[in-house]
């Protein structure tokens, strides 16, 4: 995309001005539009090269081309971020193997990405375009609540094709994701606690209680007779037998 014209660069004698916020000014000569940029310091930038005469539009050219660089670079990060997923049905498909692809497809719009639904068909298959277009509506409707026709379905050669869209973008499909993991890993975590106290609570029943241990009483002090007192006297002697002659 080439750069648009501006300021000095604006050759054409008249424009047709657009204020900074918008408002109409009306045609007015490049020369007074250039002045009244100068005055309000933003710069004068050619909006509608080809209209007669070209609209011209004051505003802060710096500032516009980041914010046009940020949004086109943001939708291509967004475009490159959303896969186009491929889905094949056959015409006659039995009940089970159309839950299992239709939950195939609820995965992928889950996840934020589109879906390619084909249906091949063979033989005489081919002359029943109808019977395609009901299947494809038929997965169309179950899956509403997580994407929509952004496609209708055409038929191309042996092959029909349908695009479905998902209603939520990928960012916001991964920000529910981790808000999902989160919360499991949260009751995984409260389960455990629950089955860990329980295992304690067991273990305590049956644990026999600690037996308090017995000590033997301590032996008593033996008890020493007082030794006399010297105010007492001399131990009284033996008797004296009789005297010999």
């Amino acid at each position: 995309m080439s750069e648009p014209r501006i300021n000095d660069r604006i050759r054409v004698p008249e424009v047709r001005l657009i204020g900074p916020g918008g408002e109409q000014v009306g045609v007015v000569a490049t020369g007074v539009a250039l002045k009244l940029a100068q005055d309000a310091d933003l710069d004068l930038v050619e909006v509608a090269p080809a209209a007669r005469p070209p609209v011209a539009k004051l505003m802060d050219y710096g500032k516009y081309k980041y914010e046009s660089d940020m949004k086109a670079r943001e939708a291509r990060r967004k475009q490159a971020n959303t896969l186009l997923k491929e889905i094949r049905f056959r015409l006659k498909i039995d009940p089970h193997d159309y839950a299992t692809k239709k939950g195939h497809v609820e995965r992928f719009l889950a996840a934020g990405d589109k879906v390619k639904v084909m249906i091949m068909f063979r033989g005489r298959e081919q002359s029943r375009p109808d019977a395609g277009v009901r299947l494809l509506e038929r997965l169309a409707d179950d899956v509403a609540e997580l994407g929509f026709v952004e496609s209708m379905p055409k038929q191309d050669g042996r092959n029909m094709t349908m695009v479905l869209g998902p209603v939520k973008k990928k960012s916001e499909a991964k920000s529910e994701q981790r808000k999902r993991s989160a919360e499991v890993n949260a009751q995984r975590k409260t389960k455990s606690e629950v089955k860990a106290e329980a295992r304690r609570a067991a273990e305590d029943q049956t644990a026999p209680e600690p037996v308090e241990e017995q000590t033997a009483p301590e032996p008593a002090e033996e008890q020493t007779a007082p030794e006399p007192s010297a105010a007492a006297g001399p131990k009284p002697g033996p008797k004296p037998g009789p005297q010999q002659r």
